[in-house]
């Protein structure tokens, strides 16, 4: 996520998911176009959106490429679902 603020409301920032982006225009306010053909004006200009965007890329890639995974709290949902393939792949094979 990336974080933005609306135009107006500098003291207010909220957080935004880059992949929904289609288009950002300078009309003369930053204008971002979403895939659910929302538009939101926002405060920074589209050089700092896609400066943004372009970082937050950087770092899912980096994370990827070093073999990283989120890191899960003990007792979640992903983590007793990978427990429990855990338990079955051992039963599987006789361990």
């Amino acid at each position: 996520m990336i974080t933005l603020n609306r135009l107006g409301h500098t003291d207010e920032p909220f957080l935004l998911n880059p992949d929904l982006i289609v288009t950002i225009e300078s009309t003369p306010d930053t204008v971002i176009s979403l895939a659910t053909t929302a538009k939101i004006v926002v405060a920074e200009t589209p050089e700092q959106v896609a400066t943004a965007v372009r970082a937050y890329r950087v770092d899912m890639m980096s994370e990827a490429l070093a073999g990283g995974r989120p890191q899960r709290k003990p007792g979640s949902r992903a983590t007793r679902r990978e427990e429990s393939a855990r338990l079955s792949a051992v039963d599987d094979h006789g361990s």
